[in-house]
């Protein structure tokens, strides 16, 4: 199962760009996730248009405030998967986020940071697929009993 995930979008429409990558890179996934920060009510319509896409609310989700919620839960691939924006001093959101939502999750997906990381920390796996508007997502395969494999893509 492919998982892509993408943070920080930060546009203010779809564009052209916008399509080329999801044409490329995420239409195919079997399930998309967006880590907040896409910013504007179109492009979260946008990213509607896959058939299993998710999402929660990031800090500059303002005009989504009533659509989305702070932690997204979904359950694929055998993992129990949390997604987050984050929250707090960039240089502690990945121990943040692995500590507040670890416990319940697999696999935390976040952004907040613009900055790509894949580890284990208290017992999760972090992904950050880095800033979508910055050139950066994540796909990451998913097979039952195994750990999640992690590649980062430049756009």
């Amino acid at each position: 199962m492919l998982l892509a995930v993408i943070s920080d979008s930060h546009l203010g429409a779809p564009s052209p760009w916008l399509e080329s990558v999801y044409a490329r890179h995420l239409a195919g996934a079997d399930a998309l996730v967006h880590c907040g920060d896409i910013t504007a009510e179109s492009v979260w319509a946008f990213f509607l248009q896959h058939p299993n896409f998710h999402a929660c609310r990031g800090n500059c989700d303002w005009t989504l405030g009533s659509l989305l919620q702070p932690v997204a839960r979904l359950s694929l691939g055998g993992l129990n998967i949390a997604v987050t924006h984050g929250f707090g001093p960039r240089s502690e959101v990945p121990r943040r986020v692995a500590q507040a939502l670890g416990p319940e999750a697999d696999l935390v997906c976040f952004g907040h940071t613009h900055a790509r990381y894949f580890s284990d920390e208290h017992g999760a796996l972090l992904v950050n697929p880095g800033s979508l508007a910055e050139g950066s997502l994540a796909l990451l395969t998913l097979e039952p009993g195994q750990r999640p494999a992690c590649r980062f893509v430049d756009i």
